[in-house]
């Protein structure tokens, strides 16, 4: 199992009457893409900026990467690197003018730049717009160029807040694709906050789901499934040839099937126990033919439902 990389112990966060955090427990380990959920207003963005070291809390405490966030909150960000949603560079000048500027905030001394800048933009397939200017990027090149800006200290941890917001569905693949690439590649722990939860689907290895400033589930998303499947534990998708309501009628008279639904030709059986054998005999003996039939998963819309309903 790897080390916890960012933990946080009843992390809390006041703005004037605003609970921005309520006692937050989280863990992320190192080298895993972690997923945070929860709608504008839940406290994402307050996490992660408290994480970097960038807000003090009002109560509580919180390491990463073993440093203290308000004790070190300079070492902290000495090893995260943050893309802020809508991230802002200067229009006028060019990625490697950006980049450059970075990088002399960050003391990368002069000889290392050009070779550090090249390689980075080439990772986030920008090598060949190096001397494009900004102004003339779109919004998933500038996605890109602010994925370079943080990588440019070669970070253990990368925070992404709602880094796919506004893109069109290619430009969302893209950024995932290099996401999970990196992290594999540079053994990069990434930290992404987001409301796209078929892109945390796609991505993430674990997820948390955050309401009003407190964490209400953290685990794989198997996990969180599981938990919420109470006795409906399994559910088999099928497509038929043809459905009627006598077919119906006798698969939910299986002992051990709870309810069927039907979309046309389409259903979904949930069953208590595994009646997938009994369920393909009583749809065969009807006349019926199975064109597909497959588990079928909870998807992380259901399921982030399912706990913000439980939350309420």
């Amino acid at each position: 199992m790897s080390q916890p990389i960012i933990q946080t112990q009843e992390l809390t966060k006041h703005y004037k009457e605003i609970k921005a955090l309520d006692h937050l427990n989280l863990t992320v380990f190192e080298g895993e893409i972690f997923g945070f959920l929860g709608p504008n207003g839940a406290g994402k963005t307050t996490t992660l900026l408290t994480l970097m070291g960038l807000t003090v809390p009002t109560s509580g405490t919180a390491t990463v990467g073993g440093y203290d966030i308000v004790k070190d909150s300079k070492k902290v960000r000495q090893i995260a690197g943050m893309l802020p949603e809508g991230a802002g560079f200067y229009e006028d000048l060019t990625a490697r003018q950006n980049l450059n500027y970075i990088c002399q905030l960050n003391d990368i001394p002069k000889l290392e730049r050009e070779k550090t800048i090249k390689e980075l933009l080439d990772a986030v397939g920008l090598g060949e717009r190096v001397d494009m200017k900004v102004e003339k990027f779109s919004r998933g090149m500038k996605q890109r160029l602010g994925i370079a800006q943080v990588l440019i200290k070669n970070p253990k941890i990368a925070f992404f807040d709602e880094p796919t917001i506004a893109l069109d569905p290619q430009g969302v693949k893209e950024i995932r694709e290099m996401l999970i690439r990196l992290n594999k590649e540079k053994d990069l722990t990434v930290f992404l906050s987001s409301h796209l939860l078929y892109e945390v689907q796609q991505t993430c290895q674990r997820v948390g789901i955050i309401r009003a400033g407190k964490l209400i589930a953290a685990d794989t998303i198997e996990n969180l499934s599981e938990r919420i499947g109470g006795k409906d534990k399994i559910v088999v998708e099928l497509e038929l040839s043809k459905v009627d309501a006598d077919l119906i009628r006798e698969i939910k008279g299986i002992n051990g099937v709870l309810s069927v639904d039907q979309e046309n030709n389409k259903i979904n059986v949930h069953m208590e126990s595994d009646k997938s054998k009994e369920v393909s005999e009583t749809i065969m003996k009807h006349g019926a033919t199975i064109l597909l039939m497959r588990p079928k998963e909870r998807s992380l819309e259901e399921i982030f439902m399912e706990y913000y309903k439980e939350g309420a």
